[in-house]
């Protein structure tokens, strides 16, 4: 069966768009989430199939094998055109013009989403949490291994879906989602602290004691001491666990 001219076929909506971003439509606002603006004949052929509400649909790039998913926010685009953020053009590794074939899906809600910001500024905002669940708000739904944008202070923060439950496209809408923070990708573990030997800068050979101890103003400490600078009546340190090696 066919619709207005399209190639709309069966009991679904599939149809493939030119793409574009957008900025070409004067819609600013829709960088800031994750929905698209589609042509007036696909609201016309969603709604003869009684689509439930909301609109959720799967985003598939088959140039570069890339899939996600989003919601739609108008269908006033021009016929045989999509507009949709940026930020997801990116994701999909479209350019401007490109083909991409969209299919309405259903989602379940999501349990529980990961995130790993790419900045570790994102961090240093006053109050991360409360402007993540603000940005959220202008979403249907997110897909592992998206990155989605963060725009805060004139600034555009960068943020990975490393995973996602119960499966690895959920919608967030109207759903109690648990989220965790994995660190951020340029985030680098402090040094550990270097324990030196007074009598020499590299350690003798012979007996030596692994040791994890606790001083009394401090966090616990491990490497390898020699068994001579152990003293069990030092009472500043107390010995948990040691180990011949």
């Amino acid at each position: 069966m066919y619709f207005d001219g399209y190639g709309y076929h069966g009991t679904s909506f599939e149809q493939t768009y030119r793409c574009y971003p957008a900025s070409f439509i004067d819609k600013p606002q829709i960088e800031n989430g994750d929905k698209i603006i589609m042509p007036p004949s696909a609201l016309d052929r969603l709604a003869s199939l009684h689509i439930d509400y909301p609109m959720l649909f799967e985003l598939h790039n088959a140039a570069a094998e890339r899939v996600s998913h989003c919601g739609v926010l108008e269908f006033i685009a021009e016929e045989g055109m999509i507009y949709m953020p940026y930020w997801m053009m990116e994701n999909l590794l479209l350019q401007e013009g490109d083909i991409v074939r969209v299919k309405n899906v259903t989602l379940p809600k999501g349990t529980y989403v990961k995130l790993q910001p790419h900045t570790k500024d994102f961090l240093d905002i006053s109050n991360p949490k409360a402007i993540l669940e603000t940005t959220l708000r202008n979403f249907s739904c997110l897909t592992t291994g998206d990155s989605i944008m963060v725009a805060y202070n004139n600034k555009k923060y960068y943020i990975d879906i490393i995973e996602s439950k119960p499966s690895n496209a959920i919608t967030i809408i109207e759903t109690d989602c648990e989220v965790d923070f994995a660190p951020p990708l340029d985030y680098k573990e402090p040094d550990k602290p270097v324990a030196s030997v007074p009598s020499s800068n590299t350690l003798a050979e012979g007996l030596y004691i692994h040791c994890v101890f606790y001083l009394w103003y401090s966090t616990p400490v491990v490497f390898d001491w020699p068994e001579s600078l152990i003293c069990e009546s030092n009472p500043s340190i107390f010995f948990s666990s040691f180990i011949r090696v």
